[in-house]
Order: structure tokens, then sequence, then C-alpha cells
């Protein structure tokens, strides 16, 4: 068996045992296997195979958090202690100001927030509590994630309680496949900052918004707290977990759904659709004008 059928072989594995839909897990399987006895990974380097694989589990199942990764870095391959795991993405989240970029006032009384990460609520709160609370004197709200790639569904929680009076609010579900449970996000009745209410607010999204960038644009939009302007996102509902399958190569696998309890599915592969469809260079200008136009009705 070759290292490429090796890793495969443990990437089909986990697959099975963890996918969020194991009833389409027999697809995957057989379209692997035979692009294996086909030879289409002979000759490629890891890096290529993780782009090819990717590729054929996009074929067999378009869900766009299944894939391989490649690391230039080796990896471990037994399991890492659950507490290094936790230090070393507080790590990651303190040196990225738990995704916080920027927090400015802009002309007309206007919040901008640039959120390039949805940080866990345990380790983000103070960050979140700090730019709502330089933002809470302003007349209307941009919230600008068009380079936000994901984060926490905790975390998304968290931001959304902001712009809701009380803890009342259903935002989310998730289904998770390891449990055989759902849990639900509700809005949280106490938060460490001032809560952002009746004022409009824009979302600006690009084709690069992902994840929990998406859930949290998706959760304002259904529950009509927002307008969405830029360009319909990228598409992945699915928390993931990640499993080494060579000590450069790593299988995320979804293992839990969103369902959303207004609308009772969620934006995997589909992507959030903006209100205002309007290319990204181009959203923040028209949120702004958007936004000036409700606070001079």
């Amino acid at each position: 068996m070759t290292t490429h059928h090796r890793t495969i072989e443990a990437a089909l594995a986990r697959i099975a045992t963890g996918y969020v839909f194991p009833e389409r897990t027999a697809a995957i399987d057989a379209l692997l296997r035979r692009q294996l006895a086909d030879g289409a990974y002979d000759g490629l380097d890891e890096r290529e195979l993780c782009e090819q694989v990717t590729d054929d589990l996009q074929k067999a199942c378009p869900d766009k958090h299944l894939r391989l990764l490649w690391s230039e870095e080796p990896q471990p391959m037994d399991e890492e202690p659950e507490d290094v795991a936790r230090a070393r993405f507080a790590r990651y989240a303190r040196e990225h100001n738990y995704g916080v970029r920027r927090v400015e006032q802009l002309d007309g009384n206007i919040g901008h927030l640039d959120l390039r990460m949805i940080a866990p609520a345990e380790l983000g709160g103070p960050a979140t509590a700090a730019a709502m609370q330089l933002l809470s004197t302003t007349d209307a709200l941009v919230i600008d994630l068009r380079q936000c790639r994901g984060g926490s569904p905790a975390g998304v929680q968290l931001w959304c309680s902001y712009f809701f009076a009380d803890d009342e609010v259903h935002l989310n579900d998730i289904y998770d496949r390891t449990t055989d449970s759902v849990r639900q996000y509700w809005t949280l009745g106490h938060l460490g900052g001032p809560r952002y209410l009746d004022r409009p607010v824009a979302v600006l999204t690009s084709e690069a918004t992902f994840s929990g960038g998406e859930e949290l644009a998706y959760n304002l939009k259904a529950l009509a707290r927002a307008t969405l302007v830029g360009r319909t996102t990228r598409g992945g509902a699915h928390p993931t977990a990640r499993f080494p399958v060579a000590p450069h190569i790593t299988v995320t696998v979804p293992t839990a759904r969103s369902i959303n309890p207004v609308t009772g599915t969620n934006w995997e592969a589909v992507g959030v659709e903006p209100d205002l469809p309007t290319a990204p260079e181009d959203a923040l200008t028209t949120a702004l004008e958007h936004l000036r136009a409700q606070l001079h009705r």
C-alpha cells in the first residue's frame, strides 16, 4: 500500500465514523477508491494530493468543510491533549485580537466594526464588550464580515446577543452526530457591554465570508435585524473536527449541522445572499448610503 493510499484510507475512516450525513459517506468512499484504482493520485506531491482529493470530495458531496488540508510544519499523529490544544488556540486568538481588527466612528456618527474571526465567547468576551462599548454612542452600525472566515458558534451567540433586548431570541440550533443531540442557542441575558438596540445595522459580506462569519450574517438577516450588503458568501454551515491522517495532512470532517429556527435550514453550499448585492469593494459605500437614508427618514 502506498503512502497516498494509507492517507486516503485514514481519511475515509474518519469520514465514515464522523460525517454528519452518514448516508452520503458511501458515495464519497466509492469515488475516492475509484480514483485510487485509476491512478488519479499517482505522482502527486502531498500538497497536490490534498487539492485533488478535496476537489473529488466536493464532487461526491458538495460540503465546503469536507477537505484535506496540507501544512508545511509536521504535526503529531497522536491526538493532541485537550489542554494543549486550548492553550495553542488561545494564543492564536489573542495574537489576532479575538477577531476585532478595527472599531471606528465614521462620518455621520456611523460605527464600523471590522471582524475577521469569531472567537469563542470565553476568550473573546472582553474584546467584544470593549468593541460594543466604543460603538454604543453611534446612530447606526456597519459590521464588516468581508474577511471573516469562521469561528465559534458560542462566539456568534455572544455577538448576536448585543443586537436584541433580552434572552428570549432563538438564534440557531446545532445537531451533533457524535452525541445524536441538538443544542439550542438563544440570546444571552447578561452581557459585558451595552446592547445595540433600535438602530439600523448593515452587514458586509463577500465570497470569502465563511462558516461562523456566515452564521452571524445569516442569523441577523433571518431575524430582520440587519441589512446584508455585498456578495453571496462561501457556503459552509457545518461545525467541523480536524484529524491528522499523515504528518503534513489533516482531514476536516463536518460532525454537526446548523438548523436555523426561522428558516428551518442553513446556508450550506448556497451561501448567505445579500439584500443589496454589491461588489465587495463597493459594499461599505453602499451600506453607508443605505444607513444614512434610513437615519434621515
